[in-house]
C-alpha cells in the first residue's frame, strides 16, 4: 500500500535565517516604548544641523528629538505630558501658527509639518536632559548626553566666532544701506572668510601613524593627491590595485605616474583601469629602491611604507627639501 504524502512534505523544516538587509535594530529606544521606529546610528546623525533657535533660544522640535530616540513623535509628548510638572516653559513650549510657517520655510526636513492640524513643542537644553529621567532608560540617558554636546559644541562655535559674526552682520548691513560700497564690501567679507579658512586644520609637512591607523594613514594620503595641480609621481616598490584607485582621487588635468617593479597581475590591472579611467602612466624601476617617494606638483614627501600598506605598522610621511627633479634624476 502506497503511504500517503503528508500534507507538509517537501517543505524544508523552519530554520533562523540572517538576513543582513533586513535587520530590526532599533539604535534608540525611550524606555522600551511599543511603537519604535528604525532609524540610522546616531553616532552618524549631525545633531548639530538639527539645532534651531526660537525666540532666542536653541532648542530641537520634538519631531527630531522623537528620531533621535528612535520613537513616535506623539508618544514622545504623551510621556512628557504625564511628567509636565517638570517641563516648565523654560524647558518645554509649544510654538505658534507664525513659528511653525517660518521653521518649514526654513527647513526641508520639516515640510511635513505644512499640513500638521497641531503645533509641535521645542525642547530646550534643560528640557533635554530632564527628558532623560522621564524616559528612564540607559539608552535615553546615552542619546540625551549626546544632545546636550551638541548643544555645548554649538555654544563654543558661536562664542569662538561671535567676532566674526558681528562684523559679517555689519558689513552685510552696509552693503544694503549703500549700493556704492558693494565692492569694498565684498572684498572685506572675503578678506574675513580668507582668514577663517587659513585658521582651519591644513595638511602637516610631517605626520606619524601609529600601529592600526589605516584609515588615518589612507585618508592623509587622499588629502595628499587631492593637492595635487597639475602632476602626481609615485616611486614604490610594491603596488597594486588600491594604488590605482588611490590616484582616481586627483583633480582634472592632473598627470599620474608610478615608478616600481614588475607584476604581472599589477600590469594587467592597470590595463584595465586605463581603459576605462584617466591613464596612470607606468616606469619599470632598473632596480629595487629602499625609500618610497610621493611627488605632488614640485614637492617631495618621504613614505616610511608603500601606499597600499600605510597604517599598517608604525610608519610616518615627511615633506622633504629635495627637488623632485633630484629624486627622479637618481632613479638610473
Amino acid at each position: 500500500m502506497e503511504k500517503t504524502p503528508k500534507k507538509n512534505a517537501g517543505k524544508k523544516a523552519s530554520e533562523p535565517v540572517t538576513k543582513c538587509d533586513q535587520s530590526n535594530k532599533v539604535v534608540a529606544i525611550c524606555d522600551q516604548l511599543n511603537n519604535e521606529v528604525e532609524i540610522m546610528p546616531i553616532e552618524e546623525i549631525d545633531i548639530a544641523k538639527l539645532i534651531v533657535v526660537i525666540r532666542d533660544q536653541q532648542v530641537l522640535i520634538d519631531r527630531d528629538l522623537a528620531m533621535l530616540y528612535g520613537v513616535e513623535t506623539k508618544h514622545l509628548n504623551e510621556r512628557v505630558k504625564r511628567n509636565v510638572a517638570r517641563f516648565p516653559e523654560r524647558f518645554r513650549f509649544q510654538l505658534t501658527r507664525q513659528e511653525m510657517k517660518e521653521l518649514v520655510a526654513k527647513y526641508d526636513r520639516l515640510k511635513k509639518l505644512r499640513h500638521s492640524t497641531s503645533l509641535s513643542y521645542a525642547f530646550t537644553e534643560q528640557g533635554i536632559s530632564m527628558l532623560s529621567a522621564v524616559l528612564a532608560s540607559q539608552t535615553a540617558v546615552d542619546t540625551s548626553i549626546r544632545i546636550m554636546d551638541a548643544f555645548v559644541g554649538m555654544r563654543r562655535y558661536l562664542s569662538t566666532n561671535a567676532h566674526i559674526f558681528q562684523r559679517l552682520d555689519h558689513l552685510e548691513m552696509q552693503q544694503l544701506e549703500n549700493k556704492k560700497w558693494k565692492e569694498q564690501t565684498d572684498e572685506k567679507i572675503d578678506l574675513i572668510l580668507d582668514k577663517m579658512d587659513a585658521n582651519s586644520p591644513k595638511l602637516l609637512t610631517e605626520q606619524i601613524f601609529a600601529t592600526g591607523c589605516v584609515w588615518d594613514a589612507w585618508s592623509y594620503v587622499s588629502d595628499l593627491v587631492r593637492s595635487a595641480k597639475q602632476r602626481i609621481v609615485l616611486i614604490d616598490n610594491f603596488v597594486d590595485d588600491r594604488v590605482l584607485s588611490l590616484l582616481d582621487k586627483r583633480g582634472d588635468g592632473v598627470e599620474a605616474m608610478i615608478h616600481s617593479r614588475y607584476s604581472e597581475s599589477f600590469l594587467t590591472d592597470l590595463q584595465k583601469h586605463n581603459a576605462q579611467q584617466r591613464e596612470i602612466k607606468f616606469t619599470q624601476l632598473p632596480y629595487r629602491n629602499h625609500d618610497r617617494f610621493l611627488i605632488i606638483d614640485d614637492e617631495v614627501y618621504l613614505l616610511g611604507a608603500s601606499v597600499k600598506d600605510m597604517g599598517v605598522g608604525l610608519c610616518a610621511i615627511t615633506k622633504m627639501r629635495t627637488t623632485p627633479e633630484t629624486v627622479l634624476g637618481l632613479l638610473g
